[in-house]
């Protein structure tokens, strides 16, 4: 596709800054071809909010400067065009109060991981009360995505097949806590925390089943996506 003046601003901000796509697309949380797949495929139309502010922090620009013009994004849909939102009859009445949260096509393994660099295509969307979203996860909805574990290495507490609420504006682990990361070697839900007393810097990564067992990784080769803060689970 041709590139609009937004995507040649956000290709020409990476190659100042001497990184590549692979490398800013982790930066901002998102998987290795997210970039790619925006500058040369146009997934998404346009760079949701929080991936705007997080690329624009990692480049040293305002967030403002990677707005696209009115016109690039005045018939942009709430959500990108793979799925379509559910209609109002299907949340079985009005819509007010509810906000939507994409559920990603992205299955984050709980067992030893399997790595990933296909595109983060919507799925499905589920909706959450607003009053919820506020006040009891304390989140945006904006910074929310659900994705699948995958593996058994979580049980008890997450099982394969759960489905989990991620903040993806949560990517500190502190205090610890359950984390989607990427850590070198797959996307997997774990356990995660600093390590106070190491140098350079590195961060132990647990599982709740005890058949596995703990590991560490450098602070810098592990990318965090968001904190778990919600569980879904079939009984």
């Amino acid at each position: 596709m041709d590139l609009d003046p937004t995507r040649l601003r956000v290709m020409k901000l990476i190659q100042q800054k001497r990184t590549d796509l692979k490398n800013a697309s982790l930066a901002i949380g998102r998987n290795a071809a997210y970039l790619q797949q925006y500058l040369y495929r146009g997934i998404p139309k346009t760079l949701p909010e929080d991936a705007r502010e997080a690329l624009a922090a990692f480049l040293g620009v305002p967030e403002e400067s990677l707005r696209p013009p009115k016109t690039e994004s005045a018939a942009e849909p709430a959500l990108p065009p793979v799925i379509a939102a559910p209609p109002p009859t299907a949340m079985g009445g009005g819509m007010p109060g509810f906000s939507q949260v994409p559920e990603l096509d992205v299955r984050a393994s709980a067992g030893h991981g399997a790595f990933h660099e296909g595109d983060e295509e919507i799925k499905a969307v589920w909706m959450f009360p607003d009053a919820v979203i506020r006040h009891e996860l304390r989140a945006r909805t904006a910074n929310l995505r659900i994705i699948t574990v995958d593996g058994d290495s979580m049980e008890p507490l997450l099982a394969s097949g759960d489905r989990v609420l991620v903040d993806t504006a949560q990517r500190v682990p502190a205090p610890p806590g359950i984390f989607v990361i990427w850590d070198g070697l797959g996307i997997v839900a774990k356990r995660i925390e600093h390590i106070p007393t190491a140098e350079p810097s590195r961060i132990v990564i647990k599982s709740v089943n005890p058949i596995y067992g703990d590991y560490e990784r450098p602070t810098e080769e592990v990318n965090i996506i968001g904190r778990v803060i919600w569980a879904g689970k079939k009984l």
